[in-house]
């Protein structure tokens, strides 16, 4: 299933960051971070839980940009 959500990201290094890391979370088969767009799409395993799986997501993100927000 694939999901796209809001992001607020600052600088095109970030989103890139944020992809890197968002592709290493369990329950994420891949992701793509749109600078431009402010877009975050996010594909998930079969079994994930989207909801839970965004969590760490977000949690992620934060650690690359601690002001990033994502609209769950």
């Amino acid at each position: 299933m694939k999901k796209t959500y809001n992001i607020e990201v600052d600088c095109a290094n970030c989103a890139n960051l944020m992809e890197s890391a968002t592709k290493e979370i369990a329950g994420v088969e891949d992701a793509v971070v749109n600078f431009m767009t402010q877009k975050m799409i996010v594909k998930f395993a079969p079994d994930a839980e989207p909801e839970s799986v965004m969590q760490n997501v977000l949690s992620a993100c934060q650690k690359v940009e601690p002001d990033c927000n994502i609209a769950l």
